[in-house]
């Protein structure tokens, strides 16, 4: 369920000039997990109050990964095209924007 972290963060020099969008990218992956997490386990309750709570927090992570994203794409060009791209191209498949 949880993502494996592709990179030793410890392990990064500080120097390294992605450090900031590599810890930007790991952040964005926790927050998926736990939105993950917990809209399952709000699709598992029967009790109406959990399951509210649970899909709540679980909107607040989506927000999170806002949040991330928003400042990975100010520091990252690149994702910033590719992500363009990528919209292009689904618009293409499906007819739809």
């Amino acid at each position: 369920m949880f993502s494996k972290v592709p990179i030793d963060i410890n392990k990064i020099k500080r120097e390294n000039q992605n450090l900031d969008q590599e810890l930007l990218r790991v952040a964005i992956m926790a927050e998926l997990d736990a939105i993950n997490l917990y809209e399952q386990m709000a699709d598992m309750t029967d009790n109406e109050d959990l399951k509210a709570v649970l899909t709540d927090v679980a909107q607040e992570e989506k927000t999170h990964v806002g949040e991330f994203q928003t400042m990975l794409l100010r520091m990252d060009e690149e994702q910033v095209k590719e992500l363009a791209k990528g919209k292009n191209e689904v618009e293409e498949l499906t007819g739809k924007k």
